[in-house]
């Protein structure tokens, strides 16, 4: 009887310990749980990234967020048109109040304002574009006189892995930094006005709508591009961007300021759509018809006269053409003022002629 009660009193003792422990452990970590895990110290920060922050803090002051308003599209019954809004990114050129977007961001514009990193939204003026550039440039009458001018620098030496950074406002989120690699060199990209721009950076850095009009920077804050197109079948980022080369921007800009447009280098010529020169199965640039007094009509070229083909442009100081974004594109390297050779076709033959490029605009 005496041993029963004993293991009894063992066991009781044993059970009872066990939840007094079982009860202290579950306190203990519960209340562990409940209070802020102390933080663990990080140490420095990488290179790269003190880096990217210095940049950024340097850079961003002179990116701006471009707002627009255009007249839209009349409503039904005649009852007027409807507003419609736009919105882009865009950068400060000059001390004077100058700010350089794209062109496709003001197109069609009746009113554009310009906010900086601080401060409400101010009017802005666009004083010249360029389509064939994609460029454009507005000039604000306050505020920028106390912002710093973007770092120029230059496209020419830039190197496919090189690091790239992009500031603006994609969907509208203000002071937006993506980061990416120069991905390639020299595309060309088309423009609304059939033209191409040459020399344009491809980029993986995130470019999404807002984004168009802001700056692309090395890894020293220069401007190397404004960004302005994707290429994506969803209308988002899809890691292939581009932006008009620094040295086209640093050509353009000046011409816009000055006078508020480029001069269009061509020899005053019509020309027939593509797709209807390939349904005629002319490979070339197929003249429709030649400005009065132009430079094309003092060469002798003809266009088409009752539905019978005139001259075809085959090739330009010995390059060969198919398309008139490739022959405005060599007339513009040769620049206004410069004569040409024409290598042009009429009735199955060919001939050279020799034109003088000059200002169409």
């Amino acid at each position: 009887m005496r041993d029963r009660f004993w293991r009894f009193a063992v066991v009781w003792a044993l059970l009872v310990g066990t939840l007094w422990i079982g009860h202290r452990l579950y306190t203990d970590l519960v209340l562990t749980a409940v209070e802020p895990r102390p933080v663990t110290p990080r140490g420095e920060l990488a290179q790269f990234e003190t880096m990217t922050i210095e940049l950024f803090d340097r850079a961003s002051s002179s990116v701006v967020f471009i707002f627009t308003q255009s007249q839209g599209r009349p409503q039904l019954g005649g009852r007027g048109a409807i507003p419609s809004q736009g919105a882009g990114s865009g950068f400060v050129w000059d001390q004077a109040g100058h700010i350089v977007t794209n062109f496709h961001v003001v197109e069609r514009a009746s009113a554009v304002q310009v906010r900086f990193r601080s401060g409400d939204p101010v009017s802005a003026r666009v004083i010249g574009v360029s389509p064939d550039h994609d460029l454009a440039v507005l000039r604000v009458s306050e505020a920028a006189n106390r912002l710093p001018p973007i770092p120029i620098g230059t496209s020419a030496d830039l190197k496919i892995g090189q690091a790239v950074f992009a500031i603006g406002n994609p969907f509208g989120l203000q002071q937006t930094l993506t980061t990416g690699i120069v991905s390639a060199l020299g595309r060309t990209l088309p423009t609304s006005s059939g033209r191409e721009i040459a020399g344009v950076i491809q980029t993986d850095a995130a470019i999404n709508p807002g984004n168009s009009g802001g700056p692309l920077l090395d890894s020293a804050g220069r401007l190397i591009g404004v960004n302005t197109a994707i290429l994506s079948e969803s209308g988002s980022s899809a890691g292939i961007g581009f932006a008009v080369p620094v040295d086209t921007v640093n050509r353009v800009v000046p011409q816009l300021v000055r006078n508020g447009r480029v001069p269009r280098p061509g020899i005053g010529i019509q020309t027939v759509p593509e797709e209807v020169a390939a349904r005629l199965g002319a490979e070339g640039v197929v003249v429709y018809g030649v400005i009065k007094g132009s430079a094309a009509e003092q060469a002798g070229l003809a266009g088409i006269e009752r539905n019978i083909l005139g001259d075809i442009i085959v090739a330009v100081d010995g390059r060969p053409i198919r398309t008139l974004a490739q022959f405005a594109r060599i007339l513009e390297e040769a620049g206004i003022g410069k004569t040409v050779t024409l290598r042009v076709r009429r009735n199955g033959s060919e001939r050279d002629v020799k034109v003088t490029v000059s200002d169409i605009s």
